[in-house]
């Protein structure tokens, strides 16, 4: 269901039922319910009735999870799980510990690749002093005690890392404790599990990769939400320049057109000025050492008036305006001339 163009009372409102529907088990045995803002232009609410209990429960796998099959020894393995085993820069942990990392990373790389997953070698970070470790007499970057795979699902590509949980405790069980760590997701999903008393990472691995179907699903839907509001964007922005190109145009116009009625008002005061030096003119007598040179004046005089004059010829419609983008910043309303995806702040500093 898609709720659109949700005010704040709107969205309160449906969260106040969904919380009632919790607490008083409305929800159909094995669905949960979901709400999200999609990333339109009207951010309208999304409430959807899907399968599995929320991942941040808290609780074990579903039984129907399928559960990924970890092998108990390393054999043919994954061409980066060999990489892993080989590296002595990598999963730097006791031996027996970093044993059971490098069948949990097979297991899951197998997996994935079964269900036609991509599975990559993810880039390694350059040493960084400030987050390095001391093992076996020698200082290592703080991912070096990880071992990594990426897995690129729907086009997506997702870290699954796991790596020793507690390496600096004392706690003998503590310090063998691993922990799978699939990073943050946009909704906030569960993204770590840990060895714990009632499971461990192998009984996780199915609903990891579970989770990274889910995200998947999910960043497929805001791509499209995302695209949908950039193309949007774009045909209010295209809109918001016609717009302004049209407003532009008229103020180009007013401006020729006030220029041209000001010359027209001083032409026809200089004729009027002329008229009158022309009666001084006639009244002048030829002894006066003056008029012949009042009388080139005039001529000039009315030369210029009608030089100025804009009415001498028919005028005609402007043509050929152009706009640099400085001309229609004014009348975009807060878009920028430079494209739809343009921040103010970014092109107020062209």
């Amino acid at each position: 269901m898609i709720i659109s163009k949700p005010d704040e009372n709107e969205i309160t409102e449906w969260r106040r039922v969904i919380d009632f529907a919790k607490r008083h088990g409305l929800i159909p045995q094995g669905k949960r319910i979901e709400k999200q803002r999609l990333w339109n232009a009207a951010r309208d609410l999304q409430i959807s009735l899907v399968d599995g209990p929320h991942a941040n429960s808290g609780r074990t796998p579903l039984e129907d999870t399928p559960r990924v099959p970890v092998p108990t020894q390393l054999r043919s393995p994954h061409r980066i799980v060999a990489g892993l085993r080989d590296s002595e820069r990598r999963l730097l942990m006791p031996p027996a510990l970093r044993r059971r990392a490098l069948l949990l990373l097979q297991g899951l790389a197998v997996e994935a690749e079964r269900r036609k997953y991509k599975v990559h070698q993810p880039s390694v970070p350059d040493s960084d002093r400030r987050s390095a470790h001391y093992y076996n007499g020698r200082y290592f970057p703080a991912s070096c005690r990880e071992g990594a795979l990426e897995i690129v699902i729907g086009g997506f590509t997702y870290t699954a890392t796991i790596k020793q949980e507690f390496p600096q405790s004392t706690d003998p069980n503590r310090s063998q404790q691993l922990a799978l760590d699939i990073g943050y997701s946009r909704s906030k999903r569960r993204h770590q599990w840990g060895d714990r008393k009632r499971s461990k990472l192998e009984d996780v691995l199915g609903f990891a990769l579970e989770e990274l179907e889910i995200r998947a699903v999910e960043d497929r839907q805001r791509q499209l939400d995302e695209e949908c509001a950039k193309e949007q964007r774009r045909i209010r922005w295209e809109a918001a320049m016609d717009s302004a190109k049209e407003k532009a145009n008229e103020a180009h116009l007013g401006t020729i057109l006030r220029k041209q009625a000001k010359q027209w008002q001083e032409a026809h005061a200089l004729r009027q000025y002329c008229d009158a030096l022309e009666r001084r003119l006639n009244v002048a007598t030829r002894e006066d050492s003056e008029v012949d040179s009042a009388r080139a004046w005039l001529r000039w005089a009315r030369d210029y008036a009608e030089s100025i004059d804009p009415l001498t010829q028919l005028p005609t419609m402007p043509s050929g305006l152009t706009f640099e983008a400085d001309d229609l910043k004014p009348y975009l309303n807060g878009w920028s001339p430079y494209g739809p995806e343009v921040h103010r702040s970014a092109w107020d500093s062209f």
